[in-house]
């Protein structure tokens, strides 16, 4: 399968996500893509012709290895990389809508915008990134439990024993390399888990910023609100109202200050 096409596609939808979005990207392409091109596919390209049991009874070795591996890794792993990224191309079709409605809308009315940035996340983008957010957590967590129930708790003994049809009796399996099979399937499954923390924790701050900015449109037009109800006006009382006396003064100095309005009391009196 050729990856770079959809890591071509997706890397157009950097622009319209955020911080913790974009390190989801790497994260995938990094540790989940590039491994699984890499090195997972060799890894598991010879567990069907490798997988062996003390037995020559005809059919048994096919009847006991689609017993412990009903779905190998690989096309598990590629459906999971498939679901997960597919998403990301909801936000991406949105905007592409939201530029066409916004160029048909710029030919209407000489000039003037609809959207001034058709990728700012308002509206309905900012549910359809949300909900994008939540399918690629969804189908993650689903692949895990998949892959959990099938193989037992992501585990590949060295030895398995089989007693199916057409097996005369109880036989003993074995895979090829199945430490290091073993090692790659936990490093998948830990990558897994890192990208659904990193969608839960871009979750949590888209919201918590929409729930930010609510909250202070909403202060600011309770601010508005008690400025239009509640007028102030400037009454400013004259300063001697607060003119206070200074303690540190003496006894004769305040009685000369005493002396000095009464006399001026009484030269505006007789004027």
């Amino acid at each position: 399968m050729n990856w770079s096409g959809l890591e071509s596609l997706l890397s157009g939808v950097n622009k319209y996500s955020t911080a913790f979005g974009r390190i989801w990207l790497s994260m995938v392409f990094v540790f989940r893509v590039l491994v699984f091109v890499v090195a997972a596919q060799r890894v598991w390209g010879d567990e069907s012709k490798d997988f062996v049991c003390n037995t020559r009874q005809p059919g048994c070795n096919n009847v006991c290895y689609d017993h412990l591996f009903p779905i190998s890794h690989i096309r598990l792993w590629a459906l999971q990389l498939i679901f997960v990224t597919c998403p990301s191309l909801m936000v991406m079709a949105h905007v592409k809508y939201r530029e066409a409605k916004d160029l048909k809308y710029v030919e209407l009315h000489q000039g003037s915008h609809l959207y001034a940035n058709p990728g700012k996340k308002r509206g309905g983008l900012w549910w359809t990134y949300l909900l994008s957010l939540v399918f690629k957590a969804g189908f993650d967590t689903s692949f895990l439990y998949i892959l959990y129930r099938l193989y037992h708790g992501y585990d590949l003994p060295r030895l398995s024993k089989c007693s199916l049809d057409p097996c005369p009796n109880t036989v003993d399996c074995f895979i090829s390399r199945p430490t290091e099979k073993k090692i790659f399937m936990l490093f998948m499954v830990v990558s897994s888990a890192l990208c659904i923390f990193m969608c839960v924790l871009e979750m949590i701050y888209l919201i918590g910023k929409r729930i930010a900015k609510v909250l202070r449109v909403r202060h600011e037009n309770e601010r508005v609100v008690f400025a239009d109800q509640h007028e102030l006006t400037t009454i400013a009382p004259p300063r001697s109202q607060y003119r206070r006396t200074d303690p540190t003064l003496a006894e004769s100095q305040l009685s000369l200050n005493r002396r000095d309005k009464i006399r001026d009391g009484g030269i505006s009196t007789a004027l």
